[in-house]
């Protein structure tokens, strides 16, 4: 039988939303990067520079507060994926041993790189600082370095830990009265997590930013520092190689299903994937779930923006049925985008060893759950219903793609994502959830405070002031703090997940990507100024050598 797959415009029940053009377009595709000295040799000179820092190791091996300086340079800088064995023994001894220090900067530091790295250390190491009354000592008033080091340490709280709340609250009032008086780079780094905390930064832009704050320290390793401009211009380079081959792709299968109303963010999925993963060995992890991503957000469009409420039946029936044979249930304009979905699905699962095909399926599920909740949101905003807050959470979760990208992300893994951390990614574990609440509550607020799409379903924001009777400046002050009780309990999961800690941390680097993109009402995915700049930073242009 012929399956006619001609586009035709569908009923007009919703208009298409005003949607900027991509920026992007073949940029990438077309991109020539600056040239660079031999690539051989460049690499030749970082694993000289790698057995060099090494060796720095054990040379810190007598000094805890040594091997934390190096640690923190080495992970601030993002090279240490390079040392991940060295750093993981230093961590364990660091653990063990007493830290006979008064320094305020050391103690927080090394509370912020353990429990990063699902160590437990009790919020009880910072009562040295205190008064009897619990509020913390005159002494530590005029310590900047300090100071900033327990604002980000304090922000690996987990539920019910008030003495860090108060930490936190403690530091970030006195950096902002001294900011503007400290020196560089102190300054510039006390204004920069004070937006964003070190913990939930992207890294790799962290990275761009501290290089060229590292030189000004005066503790800096000149080899730490030239293998760090290398390491981040030669992955640069791999990244553009990937990015030029997924723009191709992308802009082919957009410009083969027709679906001109959906948001053409190419070189933005991209980037939500590689801030997940940056390392080189996750190439193919990587661009999985940019393409993910991509069949995801087309599939968002069509329910949130375009389809009736049968077109939007229809597409999930098929979505459940998951084979060819359900394309004549189709409206002729979604016949092509869900042909390439399962050709899409069928080509990642062809590029997997034999024993990982069965990710797929785990895969397959997590598509399919996310399209029967983008139905539920689409019966509601059909109807005119407006849910109970919960209710509407219970939903909104799921349908932030937070349980179909971390299954997602995992596809593309090495030995690590095994049976056990495919069923935990997709039994919605806390985790999984509270990167879900995350990311759909900051939405919600940046769309607020842009204004909110006419079509779109009642937000978690609009719910709770229609439930509660409460303005807009108290629901926002609410969803504000349930973004950080969900980053509670995404950092109380280190030290509950141990055995799943590599993924663990995946699933962290992806709620990071929401703090990045939604960041202070911004919407780096639907808004192309938002991330302009950092995507051009990251990705086009070289760090001077």
């Amino acid at each position: 039988m012929r399956i006619d797959m001609a586009s035709s415009n569908p009923p007009a029940a919703k208009m298409a939303p005003p949607f900027e053009p991509t920026i992007w377009g073949d940029f990438f595709i077309n991109y020539t990067p600056e040239p660079l000295q031999s690539e051989e040799r460049l690499r030749e000179r970082v694993d000289q520079l790698k057995k060099v820092t090494s060796e720095l190791f054990e040379f810190c091996s007598d000094s805890v507060v040594g091997t934390m300086k190096l640690v923190d340079t080495l992970e601030h800088l993002s090279i240490d994926h390079h040392f991940e064995g060295h750093i993981a023994t230093a961590l364990s001894n660091i653990h063990g041993a007493e830290l006979d220090s008064s320094s305020l900067h050391d103690v927080a530091l090394r509370f912020r790189l353990l429990r990063q790295h699902g160590l437990w250390v009790s919020p009880d190491e910072f009562d040295k600082f205190k008064e009897a009354d619990g509020t913390f000592n005159d002494e530590i008033m005029s310590d900047p370095r300090g100071l900033l080091s327990l604002y980000n340490a304090s922000y690996l709280l987990i539920p019910g830990e008030v003495e860090l709340e108060s930490a936190m609250l403690f530091s970030r009032h006195r950096l902002q009265a001294m900011v503007n008086d400290l020196a560089s780079p102190l300054a510039e780094q006390v204004r920069r997590f004070l937006q964003i905390p070190l913990p939930r930064t992207l890294k790799r832009y962290e990275a761009l930013q501290y290089i060229a704050e590292y030189k000004m320290e005066q503790e800096c390793n000149p080899s730490i520092l030239e293998l760090a401009k290398l390491d981040y211009n030669l992955l640069q380079l791999a990244h553009q190689t990937e990015l030029k081959a997924f723009s191709w792709w992308g802009n082919g299968l957009y410009e083969e299903v027709g679906l001109s109303y959906a948001r053409d963010r190419i070189v933005e999925f991209y980037l939500w994937s590689f801030i997940v993963y940056y390392e080189q060995n996750y190439a193919p992890a990587r661009i999985i779930l940019a393409k993910l991503v991509l069949l995801a957000s087309l599939l968002d469009d069509t329910y949130d923006t375009y389809a009736t409420l049968e077109d939007s039946q229809k597409l999930n029936v098929a979505i459940q049925r998951w084979d060819m044979g359900a394309i004549p249930l189709l409206p002729d304009y979604l016949k092509k985008y869900y042909a390439r979905v399962m050709d899409t699905f069928k080509e990642i699962e062809d590029e997997l060893k034999q024993d990982d095909k069965y990710r797929m399926t785990y895969c397959r599920k997590g598509f399919q759950t996310l399209s029967s909740y983008y139905l539920q949101e689409a019966e509601w905003f059909h109807r005119n219903y407006m849910p109970r807050f919960q209710e509407q959470v219970n939903v909104s979760v799921i349908t932030s793609g937070s349980t179909m990208l971390s299954v997602g992300l995992l596809v593309g893994m090495d030995v690590e994502a095994n049976n056990e951390a495919f069923e935990w990614a997709i039994g919605c574990t806390d985790v999984v959830m509270a990167c879900g609440k995350v990311t759909r509550f900051m939405d919600d607020l940046a769309a607020f405070k842009r204004g909110k799409n006419k079509m779109d379903v009642p937000s978690s924001l609009e719910c709770y002031i229609n439930e509660h009777h409460v303005t807009s400046e108290v629901a926002i002050t609410v969803l504000d703090g349930l973004v950080e009780d969900a980053w509670k309990t995404i950092n109380r999961e280190r030290f509950v997940c141990t055995t799943l800690l590599p993924i663990v941390n995946r699933v962290i680097n992806l709620t990071t990507s929401m703090s990045v993109l939604f960041h202070d009402g911004g919407d780096g995915y639907t808004y192309n100024k938002d991330s302009e700049g950092m995507i051009e930073k990251l990705f086009a242009k070289p760090i001077p050598l």
